[in-house]
């Protein structure tokens, strides 16, 4: 699997863009810099051409330390926080501005398991299926048809809820309550909802092996195995994307 290339907005590694080249030395005092500040004069630096996890300083892992991301977003925060630069130059108070707001858009990903996986997939070249809800409205309002794929194991059981799910809006419509199809659409949200707490656990399975495919990245085999952990992340992701648009619909339809 082809990893993408990639491009800074500025400051970090955004999945489908291309790196701007990196300040070696400090715009200020002409030194050599590190990440976020001068090592020498201390001065606020232009943002750097890396992804989310070098951001932070940690490997490009799945099972992270989330307190010590917690720690460590706190204490950027405190450093980089535009309103501390109100009184420095042009050039500091802009890079200060960039470097907090891609420090927040770093954290908001990392912070949370789903986007951290979703995130390195893309970095790595992978897109996932589109199931968001505004995909979902927006093939409704275009007509074009989305991209989605209901998982083998659920088509029988998809099939039997829309069959459920049509019913309840032809009563809806008419008036009419009957309680055995109520019952079976709460026992087929229940089931889905079970699967969804299973796939999580599922995709655990695969960041512990993920996060041991970059310990032995140099061994033999190694980038074949890191594809076929990419693709199990992705199918997990992707059945886990569409179990959840289901329980989505059941509620919507209940609700109405």
């Amino acid at each position: 699997m082809a990893n993408i290339e990639s491009k800074s907005s500025g400051s970090l590694i955004i999945p489908g863009q291309a790196p701007a080249e990196a300040t070696p030395s400090c715009w200020s005092c002409g030194t050599m810099r590190a990440v976020h500040f001068c090592s020498s004069c201390g001065k606020v630096q232009p943002p750097v051409p890396v992804d989310y996890f070098t951001f932070f300083g940690f490997p490009q892992k799945l099972n992270l330390d989330t307190a010590a991301l917690e720690k460590e977003f706190y204490a950027l925060s405190r450093r980089l926080h535009p309103d501390l630069f109100a009184q420095a130059n042009p050039e500091e108070r802009a890079f200060s501005l960039e470097q907090s707001s891609m420090l927040n858009d770093a954290y908001r990903t990392l912070k949370d398991p789903i986007k951290r996986t979703e995130y390195l997939l893309r970095l790595e070249g992978v897109e996932l299926e589109e199931q968001s809800k505004q995909a979902t409205e927006k093939a409704r309002a275009t007509g074009m048809l989305k991209k989605q794929v209901v998982p083998s194991d659920l088509l029988e059981e998809v099939f039997e809820l829309n069959m459920h799910l049509e019913e309840l809006s032809a009563q809806k419509k008419i008036g009419e309550d009957d309680p055995a199809l109520l019952e079976e659409i709460g026992n087929a949200k229940l089931s889905l909802e079970e699967k969804y707490a299973a796939l999580f656990n599922e995709l655990k399975v695969e960041w512990n092996k993920w996060d041991k495919s970059v310990d032995d990245a140099t061994t033999d085999g190694a980038e074949d195995n890191r594809r076929k952990i990419l693709d199990k992340m992705l199918d997990v992701l992707n059945r886990r994307n569409y179990v959840r648009n289901l329980v989505r619909d059941v509620n919507e339809a209940l609700e109405d």
